[in-house]
This record gives C-alpha cells, structure tokens and sequence, in this order.
C-alpha cells in the first residue's frame, strides 16, 4: 500500500475532478509536487494503512466464520459428515457476505482517506483563493472525522458512499471467476499443443493480474461513484441515478476518470504482493527449520 500509494491519490483525485479535460499522469504528479510537494502524493495514506489492516482482520474473520456456518449446517443435515472443505459456490457466498460485512464496519475509514486525499486540493482556501490551491495544513485522521461529522450531517455521514461500496463486493467474486476461467483456457490450450505443463507460480502471478484488471474494468464505475460521494464532490440520489448522471453530463468516458492510475497501482500490488509473500514465506520456513534445529540440540 505504501509503495503504491501515490497512484491511489491521483486515481482518486481524478475521479473527483470535475473538469472535461483530463491531463496526464506526468502532468497531474508534476503539479502534486509543485503545489504541496512529495508529501501531496502520499495524502491520507496514515488512514489507508488502517484501513488495509483492518480490512484484512475483519474480512478473514468473518470468511471463516461464515464457512465454519455453513459447514456445520452441513453436518445438522447429514451431508459429508467430517468434511472440512468448502464448495465453490459456498466460498463465493462465504466471500461476498464478509465483504458486506467488511464494507459497512470499514466504510468510516476508507471515507477518511478519501477525504484526505481530496481535501486539500479541492477546497478553497481560507483567504478566498483561487479553487484547487492547496490548504496549508494537511487534514489529520481525527481532523477529517469531525469535518465529515460537522459539515455532512453528523455521524451517519461516514457511511456516506455505502451503497456503491456494497456493490463492488462483488469484484473479487469476478476476479476469482475469471481467475478460473483463464486458468481452465490456458490449460485446455497447452493440452492441444501437448504440453501438459501444471500452471507456475509465474502464471498464477500473470493470471492474477488478468483476472484483477477484467474485475476493476467492469467495477470502476462504481469505485468513481463511491470516491466522489465519499469526497463530497457530487450529490446523487442513488448508484444507479449517479450512472445515469455522468452518462448524461460527462459521456461514457466519465464513468472512467482514473481508471489509468487504478489499473497500474492494482497490478504494482498483485506484483509487490507476490514478491514479498514468497520472502517473507521462506524467511518464516528458514526461522522455524532453526528453532527445530535449536530445540533438538537442547534435548540432546
């Protein structure tokens, strides 16, 4: 997340940015750093940092509880009694109700980042200065909670932005679909070329990344939506009527301002992700080989 975090900011700058004409990554990070400096790029990433980690408490959580459900309803009807595994469809459902879950327990924190990463270059400054220059001083965690409180209708406004937030539960259900998918094509077409070769770490890495970009193609509009309600930018009465809104306003190319920046830093995370979970996976196998040495010697 922090290596990556730059990209985070100008995806969702440009998502909330309500000029026609778009400008270039290179331009949009040149004017970061002229106008707030280094740390422009890095706006909110104290809120995003708790927000990833609980996140990834409470989805995993309730992931395993939802299945531990579902098997023991399995095991009251009588069905694979001492099976410890799930179905398909039973880990899809498992993921989309901890998902639900996740989403509306996280919603405050990802609404806080949001607002952070915004704040600054959307609000007009103190002495009436022109709209977009910079505040002087970076809205902290706490500061941008009692702004959303005070200026957005109290607390129920941190859930503002829940309903798109729900909805894009379902883009890791797509991802692990196409996952699949990909994975049964490229196996079925090495069969036809006699190369019967199981797939690799390098690619279930590149069929990852595949999968993550045709989920966040077909979700971005949502993710747009849920970025300006969060940074107030926009008022809409629903998910479906913002659509319809910046269809109407904006052509269809509005649906996917920053989906460019988006694309790039979810696949530099599947890619960051891959490469630190293989050395942090055979630093813990290397540290628990020396304890077993170690505690053989002692009862040597």
């Amino acid at each position: 997340m922090t290596l990556t975090y730059p990209l985070t900011v100008l995806s969702t700058r440009a998502a909330v940015e309500t000029k026609k004409a778009q400008v270039s990554l290179s331009t949009a990070v040149a004017k970061i750093l002229k106008d707030e400096g280094l740390s422009g790029l890095y706006s909110g990433l104290s809120s995003s940092l708790v927000g990833i980690a609980v996140t990834n408490a409470v989805f995993y959580y309730g992931y395993e509880e939802t299945k531990a459900i579902l098997l023991r309803a399995r095991h009251r009807g009588g069905k694979t009694a001492g099976v410890q595994t799930i179905s398909t469809l039973e880990s899809i459902l498992s993921s989309v109700i901890a998902g639900s879950i996740t989403t509306i327990a996280t919603n405050p924190l990802w609404l806080i980042q949001t607002r952070q990463a915004t704040k600054r270059a959307s609000k007009r400054d103190e002495t009436g200065g022109e709209e977009g220059k910079p505040q002087a001083k970076q809205l902290g965690m706490l500061g941008a909670m009692m702004d959303i409180i005070k200026n957005d209708g109290g607390v129920k406004a941190l859930w503002k932005g829940i309903g798109p937030a729900l909805v894009l539960v379902i883009n890791p259900v797509l991802q692990y679909t196409a996952f699949e998918q990909f994975s049964r094509l490229l196996l079925a077409f090495r069969d036809t070329r006699t190369s019967r070769r199981p797939l690799s770490d390098l690619d279930i890495f590149w069929l990852g990344a595949l999968a993550k970009l045709f989920a966040t193609g077909i979700t971005y509009p949502y993710v747009l939506v849920k970025s300006r309600l969060h940074a107030s930018t926009h008022q809409y009465s629903s998910s479906l009527g913002a659509l319809t809104e910046i269809i109407r306003t904006e052509g269809i190319s509005g649906l996917y301002k920053g989906i460019a920046p988006k694309l790039m830093q979810s696949v530099s995370t599947a890619a960051f992700l891959f490469v630190f979970q293989r050395r942090v996976f055979e630093l813990v196998k290397l540290v628990l080989k020396l304890q077993l040495l170690r505690s053989q010697r002692k009862a040597i």
